[in-house]
């Protein structure tokens, strides 16, 4: 690929924009747990996203003089084990990793988090939905809109080649306060007027 707004050969899409948001996530969660100073970040160690989001997320957390603790899940028994470690190690706050294995488990790991007690986040509003505490992320729907009609397009005639790669324009920020409740956080006011939405 020669750029994003000029591919080359036959490529082209929409980007979901998955690992570069991890400052914003990280501060978006240490408003809701400004103590915190020890970070976690559970990541699948066989994805090829793994090592990105870890060195993205290890970027933020030094910037802000934190701890970072990297746990690892590929299988629904070591989700159980890493939730058990992540309270052992007394991390204060946990950024989840994408991966389509996490997202499958999402209301699984939602549930883990309250029950250890580790303040989340996430990147997609289903884990809000399912329970977590909070998510901030690309809104997938506008993506998968974007990626239709490229389809079409491409269908039409239109070569690859000459249409740019898409990037997110828009991101959502979700906070549970059913879940923030659970945990004994409160959520101040100028977080809940960031959030686009808000579950009670």
């Amino acid at each position: 690929m020669e750029s994003l707004n000029r591919p080359g050969g036959n490529v082209t899409g929409v980007t979901l924009f998955t690992v570069n948001l991890a400052a914003k996530r990280l501060g978006l969660l240490r408003d809701l747990v400004p103590h915190a100073r020890t970070i976690g970040i559970l990541v699948n160690p066989n994805a090829s996203i793994a090592e990105p989001q870890k060195k993205d997320v290890q970027a933020a957390v030094d910037a802000l003089g934190l701890k970072l603790h990297v746990f690892e899940a590929t299988t629904e028994g070591e989700l159980d084990n890493a939730f058990a470690t992540i309270e052992k190690s007394r991390t204060d706050a946990l950024v989840v990793g994408n991966d389509p294995f996490f997202n499958s488990q999402r209301s699984k790991i939602a549930a883990l988090a309250a029950h250890h007690a580790v303040p989340t986040i996430y990147e997609w509003r289903e884990y809000a939905e399912a329970g977590g505490l909070m998510s901030y992320g690309t809104i997938a729907s506008d993506v998968y809109r974007q990626a239709g009609i490229y389809a079409g397009r491409i269908l039409k005639g239109a070569q690859p080649a000459n249409l740019p790669v898409l990037q997110p324009t828009r991101f959502e920020l979700v906070i549970n306060l059913k879940t923030a409740k659970v945990l004994g956080l409160q959520v101040p006011p100028d977080v809940l007027t960031l959030a686009d939405v808000v579950i009670e």
